[in-house]
């Protein structure tokens, strides 16, 4: 079964992602991880996203479809989180499904407004020792561990990234309703309730 979990950032998408991939046995494909492994890892295709990355350009989709195909497993039990992000890379992955015999099952749209993923965003604060993510409000860090804001989860950046996801995405929500996959899900629901719902219709389809 083949899932894509599209959102704006700060939807919860790689919560639900992580959760299915350890309980249900899912491979969770996110594009920056692939992106960054390849990089450090300096294979071939990572060697030539870096050039892009490098001079600050987007990694052709074509090289983003190759390195998926490095990562993509015998079994085809794949999320996709934050991929595809237009339509043109939607048509490109069902091309290479195709060449597989698969086929996206579902598309679940994790549905949140600008307000509460800037709260949610904004509120992030890691800890630059051990990775571990707190929030200001709703889990705040420990006393006497020293925690840093990341560039991208300041207000006026997330403003950017959610003019560009709306831009990219608004196509990309109309290509899978025709289809008929798509799932729409209200994204400020606790996480339990959301995964009950997400399992709802990976169980009975609906």
């Amino acid at each position: 079964m083949i899932l894509v979990f599209l959102g704006p950032p700060g939807a919860g998408k790689g919560t639900q992602a992580k959760r299915l991939a350890e309980e249900k046995g899912f491979v969770h494909i996110s594009t920056g991880d692939i992106l960054r492994d390849a990089v450090q890892r300096e294979t071939d295709l990572g060697k030539k996203a870096k050039e892009y990355m490098d001079r600050g350009e987007l990694v052709p989709d074509e090289l983003i479809i190759a390195l998926i195909e490095e990562v993509f497993p015998k079994h085809g039990k794949v999320i996709f989180d934050g991929f595809p992000r237009t339509v043109a890379q939607a048509e490109a992955l069902d091309k290479m499904l195709e060449n597989k015999g698969l086929k996206v099952d579902y598309v679940f749209l994790f549905d949140v407004s600008d307000n509460v993923v800037i709260e949610r965003l904004s509120g992030r604060r890691i800890d630059p020792k051990t990775g571990t993510v707190y929030h200001v409000k709703y889990n705040p860090p420990p006393p006497g561990v020293k925690v840093i804001q990341r560039e991208d989860d300041k207000p006026e950046v997330i403003k950017k990234r959610l003019e560009v996801y709306r831009k990219q995405t608004a196509p990309l929500i109309e290509y899978y309703e025709k289809k008929g996959i798509l799932k729409k899900l209200d994204a400020v629901k606790p996480i339990e309730e959301l995964y009950k719902e997400v399992l709802g219709v990976l169980e009975n389809g609906n």
